[in-house]
């Protein structure tokens, strides 16, 4: 269970560009075979693992940008043309 635990903290603790740049040589070394399929399952569980630390991060960064993109519009209602 400490595994699976020391997994999850590992994986918030990469930031996107870390988790897509681990992710990238993941796919690489799939896409060049010659490993085991022992080996290549776990390479494929981490490139899981990965795109999922990925996409939650984009998921975070598009719904702060959301949010200050309508806390902006609504400091410009009433403000936009003068008239």
């Amino acid at each position: 269970m400490a595994t699976g635990t020391r997994k999850d903290t590992d994986e918030a603790a990469l930031g996107y560009e870390q988790a897509r740049d681990e992710l990238i040589e993941v796919v690489r070394r799939l896409e060049a075979g010659g490993t085991t399929l022992e080996d290549s399952l776990a390479l494929w569980e981490r490139g899981e693992e990965l795109a999922k630390v990925c996409r939650l991060r984009l998921e975070g960064a598009r719904a702060r940008l959301d949010a200050a993109l309508a806390a902006d519009a609504d400091g410009e209602d009433g403000t936009g043309d003068g008239e």
